[in-house]
């Protein structure tokens, strides 16, 4: 049996501000201590269901290089840095069995919710849109941040997302997107920068028992599918970030004064096109 741990920072117990996510930042030390113990409840969870599993955790935040290496669980492997291949998702293939999100949190413009963004804050909205014949249909009947964005694309490989821990906010999103799925909720939200927490402890005990549940029970959560071909608009903060992305093949300005949009032809198609996008972001004018 083969999982992968995508583990962020924003959804984890304890932490409410971006000092705890920058590393530019005084508590950011403090952050990766909190992350790394979460992920170690996780893939201790896993083992305790599956001991011969092959356990992947990717770090998925911000540099993909926050988990403390010498003090993640040693029964499993660390996937970090960038760039690479599926981003958040690095590692995951059509012979994982089941992927687990950890430290996960709402989409932009959700809320309230802990440090609620899309990628990496430039990206306002991603909608999402399966063209049949004769018809729009909405898929999933929503937008997708990146709960969405990777859920999908791990169900694009025939992955079932099996469990999300993040806010009560980020929780809500993963059930209507996954009804079968496991959540962890390890703090409720207040607002952006503010929550009741558990205590990291609590929150580990929990996350342990989940994981081990959700991977007992990973036949019975369906992937999350988005059929082909797809249509995808994609809110920009940055008139700058517009004017780039209209430089890709196939992307193009919309009525929106900020959304650009574009036709794939599946799903990996729309997702790595939007981790394009984001990329695009981060480049300043000259």
């Amino acid at each position: 049996m083969k999982a992968l741990i995508s583990v962020d920072m924003e959804g984890i117990s304890g932490i409410v501000h971006s000092s705890e996510t920058n590393p530019e930042r005084y508590d950011y030390q403090r952050g990766r201590e909190l992350m790394t113990t979460e992920a170690n409840a996780v893939i201790a969870g896993v083992l305790d269901a599956e001991p011969t599993a092959d356990v992947l955790v990717a770090d998925a935040h911000g540099t993909f290089r926050n988990l403390l290496p010498e003090q993640l669980d040693r029964r499993a492997r660390l996937v970090r840095g960038k760039p690479r291949a599926l981003n958040m998702l690095a590692g995951l293939d059509e012979e994982t069995d089941a992927a687990l999100f950890v430290g996960y949190h709402v989409r932009a413009g959700e809320g309230p919710g802990v440090l609620a963004h899309t990628m990496n804050g430039e990206i306002l909205d991603v909608r999402v849109t399966g063209r049949a014949p004769g018809e729009d249909v909405r898929v999933a009947g929503r937008s997708l941040g990146e709960i969405g964005l990777n859920a999908a694309m791990a169900g694009h490989l025939g992955v079932p997302v099996v469990l999300l821990s993040g806010d009560d906010a980020a929780c809500a999103e993963a059930a209507a997107l996954i009804p079968e799925a496991v959540t962890v909720p390890v703090k409720e939200a207040l607002g952006m920068a503010a929550a009741v927490t558990l205590h990291p402890e609590e929150a580990r005990d929990r996350l342990r028992r989940a994981a081990a549940d959700a991977v007992s029970r990973r036949t019975e959560i369906p992937p999350l599918a988005l059929t082909g071909p797809l249509e995808v608009e994609v809110d920009l903060a940055s008139p700058h970030t517009i004017d780039l992305a209209t430089l890709v093949p196939g992307v193009s300005r919309t009525a929106g004064a900020r959304t650009v949009a574009f036709t794939a032809s599946d799903y990996g198609t729309a997702y790595r096109l939007i981790l394009l996008l984001a990329q695009l972001a981060t480049i300043r004018p000259a």
